[in-house]
């Protein structure tokens, strides 16, 4: 087998991907309907449940911790804007890093994006779960407790399988496999539902913030703030889901840009108006006792109870579209790694009547769903985190290096102020990386290894490109 340097670096090439560009997958995206995915990627987890762990750690500087992410994020965005206008096909960051750094670094992206998007899935449905059995118990019903959670997720309780948790997955791997015409009108109608439910939210509480409460505003100082911001990280993981639908946008060079930009605006205000009504009406240390659902601990404080149910309802639409949107993304970056036979061609084998990658999004639904209903995740999720850091700092390099060996390049849309925007997301996803768990940084380092085992065993051999690689000119 030939490991030489010029192999494990070889490239594809921008200009000859355009000239040849076809692709299998039909064309049904609009600005309006990426914007929704963005969104219905953003919001859920984070203002339904991270934002009581995050006012935890921060105080009502979760205000600011939200700010700093959205700007690390802002920075990722506009490189990924770049590219994403540049080069038609799917793969999001994995693609990218196939232009300008080499297929091995391609690869570990490729591999870090799906334990993003599959471990996303998988940690999301623990938090589905509890807001579905808590708008059950409105209504008088109840799980049987050995279906209830994961065996070990809850402290004395006996449980053995969460069914909430793997039954929603398997409802959402059912609608993907339907196409992406049908998966887009179910979740921009869930989208729309969601935003009213937090809008709703936000006029209802905003009378009852006391200033009183913002003070001190750094309870923990900076190094409080620094440490929510790494956390709330979660809460923006799948805007870079958009970037993985090229293939079925119509316009993405203009698309691409608009929406990924407009659903993180977006977010970004609606996180920072949440967490600064939470933490004005509600003392930050009380969030203790309501970890798992602090929009609500708001609504009781505040003695709005009638809005309970609406929330839980809010709560479980924003959930169910962070998995729909992650989990198509999983299925788009093993459709382009299998396709450039970095991975085995059943996960880029295109259904004729769907226009979609059936087998892969079966395939992939049932893992997550699994993982969902019989292992507590509570811990790995911030290997979601550390994946999506790593996918962006690799991207924002690669924008300076194209720059760099491809000035000539045509560019739709151009990251402005290089390299001062690289850069930057650059210094703030290092720095975010850098306060993560340490047990964190040894999960990820065992999960590459593990992706090495398949480049090396596999990959290498069944590469789409041929063996002398585009070198820089």
């Amino acid at each position: 087998m030939d490991l030489s340097h010029t192999r494990l670096l070889r490239k594809k090439d921008i200009n000859a991907m355009l000239a040849t560009y076809h692709s299998p997958l039909k064309k049904e995206l609009k600005t309006f309907d990426l914007t929704m995915l963005g969104i219905g990627a953003i919001i859920g987890t984070g203002i339904f449940v991270l934002t009581g762990t995050g006012a935890l750690t921060a105080g009502p500087g979760l205000m600011i911790s939200f700010v700093l992410a959205a700007i690390a994020c802002l920075f990722a965005s506009l490189c990924y804007a770049e590219f994403a206008a540049m080069v038609p096909e799917s793969g999001s960051a994995y693609t990218y890093a196939y232009t300008t750094l080499g297929e091995i670094v391609a690869f570990v992206i490729g591999w870090d994006l799906m334990l993003e998007y599959l471990f996303a899935v998988s940690t999301v449905s623990a938090g589905w779960s509890g807001y579905f059995q808590s708008f059950l118990a409105g209504f008088g019903l109840k799980l049987p407790t050995a279906l209830s959670a994961a065996a070990g997720s809850v402290p004395g309780v006996t449980s053995y399988f969460n069914l909430p948790a793997f039954t929603i997955i398997i409802l959402i791997t059912i609608l993907l496999s339907l196409g992406v015409k049908e998966t887009k009108r179910v979740n921009n109608i869930m989208v729309v539902i969601k935003l009213a439910v937090v809008l709703l939210f936000i006029f209802t509480a905003v009378r009852f913030v006391k200033p009183a409460n913002w003070h001190p505003l750094l309870p923990f100082g900076f190094k409080g703030v620094f440490g929510a911001a790494s956390s709330v990280f979660f809460a923006f993981i799948g805007f870079d889901a958009i970037s993985s639908s090229v293939e079925e946008t119509l316009e993405p060079s203009k698309t691409l840009p608009r929406s990924m930009l407009l659903s993180l605006g977006i977010c970004t205000v609606l996180y920072v108006a949440v967490s600064a009504i939470m933490t004005g009406v509600v003392p930050f240390e009380t969030f203790a006792k309501y970890i798992d659902h602090p929009i609500s601990a708001v609504l009781i404080y505040s003695g709005q109870n009638w809005m309970a149910g609406i929330i839980d309802l809010g709560a479980i639409l924003g959930m169910t579209t962070v998995m729909l949107v992650c989990l198509y993304g999983q299925t788009r970056i093993s459709f382009s790694m299998s396709r450039d036979g970095l991975l085995p061609h059943v996960f880029s084998d295109i259904s004729a009547k769907t226009g979609a990658p059936l087998k892969s999004t079966v395939l992939f639904g049932t893992i997550a769903a699994i993982m969902g209903g019989f292992i507590p995740l509570a811990d790995l999720a911030e290997l979601v985190n550390i994946g999506t850091l790593t996918a962006f700092t690799l991207v924002s390099f690669s924008i300076l290096r194209l720059r760099k060996t491809q000035p000539d390049l045509r560019r739709p849309f151009k990251t402005p102020w290089v390299p001062f925007v690289p850069i930057m997301s650059i210094i703030c996803c290092v720095f975010l990386l850098i306060n993560l768990k340490p047990v964190t940084w040894i999960r990820f380092v065992v999960w590459l290894a593990i992706g090495m085992i398949v480049y090396f065993s596999y990959s290498v051999k069944h590469s789409q490109l041929k063996a002398t690689a585009t070198d820089d000119k």
